[in-house]
């Protein structure tokens, strides 16, 4: 069964650049009402313009994940401007490029904060609301490195892979209340994330190189936008991806070796 998108409003978190950013319009060219959240507001007044100029639906609602307030905000802007909610994409997060030697508490907090617990806080509002219309569909940017971490990337792994449980979890306790959870696991993608994330670190230390190709947001945009139509438990921008970590998991010594290699 395909699902009719039009009319069904959608709240997007980290919507200001990059997968945000491409969902949301993806999402407002099927029809779908979109409230885009996200700190940089300026970025999200250009968003929603662009869709409104196109004859879409938009609200631009500040947002900081690691505020439940915030958040809560979000999906009550949402209901009281476009009726309901019927999505939510818990996409805001950002990376760290730093060894776990390096990487100190108070930087691994902050990276949980905002990518695992901006997520909870995030879904949480939305969850009544989607229950008692017997209808909706939760999505959480996870990322391929949710099934295996790269050297460097460790800490961004980590809240990665706890993102895909905790959906998961959240996919089996809701099933058969025609509430939908997804997770979605791009590969290297062409935005910002990648300088952010060594910028974030202090240091202008190379990455490792990526065993897959880049990606545009608009491809992984696409891929969620036929998961909202038709939906499924995961979403791989990568199947060959998919399968290589697959395998990878299999054969820890032999990763781990190949690891070093690409990273050294």
């Amino acid at each position: 069964m395909t699902i009719d998108l039009r009319g069904r409003p959608i709240a997007i978190t980290g919507a200001s650049s990059g997968i945000g950013w491409a969902t949301a319009l993806a999402c407002a060219g099927a029809g779908m009402p979109v409230a885009v959240s996200a700190r940089r507001a300026d970025r999200l007044e250009k968003l929603v313009e662009h869709i409104r100029s196109a004859g879409g639906r938009a609200l631009a609602v500040g947002c900081d994940v690691t505020k439940a307030g915030d958040c809560d905000r979000l999906i009550e802007r949402t209901r009281s401007e476009f009726g309901s909610v019927y999505g939510v994409f818990a996409n805001a997060g950002h990376g760290l490029y730093q060894s776990i030697a390096d990487t100190g508490d108070a930087q691994m907090r902050e990276i949980f904060e905002v990518n695992f617990f901006g997520t909870l806080a995030a879904v949480r509002p939305a969850l009544g609301p989607l229950r008692a219309a017997g209808a909706g569909h939760i999505l959480v940017c996870s990322s391929c490195l949710s099934r295996l971490a790269l050297p460097w990337h460790g800490a961004y792994s980590a809240t990665k892979a706890a993102q895909e449980h905790i959906a998961r979890a959240l996919r089996v306790e809701l099933h058969g209340t025609g509430v939908y959870v997804s997770t979605v696991h791009p590969v290297s993608t062409t935005t910002e994330f990648s300088d952010a994330s060594r910028k974030r670190a202090g240091q202008p230390a190379r990455p490792a190189r990526s065993p897959v190709r880049t990606q545009s947001p608009e491809h992984v945009a696409a891929a969620i936008l036929r998961c909202l139509r038709r939906p499924r438990p995961e979403v791989w921008t990568s199947q060959t991806t998919r399968v290589m970590f697959a395998v990878a998991s299999l054969l820890p010594r032999t990763t781990d070796r190949v690891l070093r290699s690409r990273s050294g």
